[in-house]
């Protein structure tokens, strides 16, 4: 059965990866920043997470978390893993991810772009998405990598 988290790794919007995971830009960009973080071998559930993907998960959501601090001053972050997607067809074919979005208590200008998280303090609002354009999400990438090195 295809899967289309197997394939995150061949975007064009790959942020950065590890021995276990991969993390990709959102197309959704209504929290600047948002990222997916994806199992790079094809597990179902969390609890089939080996220690070792634990542990280099931690490391990921450190990295990401400063990363974005610096490169979009963010405030503080939401991370979820939510598969119900996975099971609308069947048979299901979950794949572990996480939902990576970054928030903000202010305003923030990015490549003259306007972001502004008008539900700051409450949970995200899954009816809100904003696609950006291409040349705008390789800008975003492109400073998140920067700021991931260091």
């Amino acid at each position: 059965m295809e899967c289309v988290l197997c394939r995150i790794g061949n975007e064009n919007a790959v942020i950065t990866e590890t021995k276990h995971w991969i993390v990709s830009l959102s197309h959704d960009q209504s929290y600047l920043g948002r990222c997916l973080i994806v199992a790079k071998r094809h597990v179902g559930s969390l609890s089939e997470l080996k220690k070792c993907e634990w542990e280099d998960f931690g490391e990921v959501v450190k990295r990401l978390e400063l990363a974005l601090t610096k490169a979009f001053n963010a405030t503080l972050f939401n991370i979820n893993c939510m598969m119900n997607d996975a099971y609308l067809k069947h048979p299901p074919n979950p794949h572990v991810h996480w939902h990576l979005r970054p928030r903000y208590s202010h305003t923030v200008v990015f490549e003259g772009r306007t972001f502004f998280d008008k539900e700051f303090g409450h949970r995200f609002n899954p009816e809100k998405t904003r696609k950006v354009r291409d040349n705008l999400r390789d800008d975003i990438i492109a400073r998140m990598i920067t700021y991931l090195g260091t």
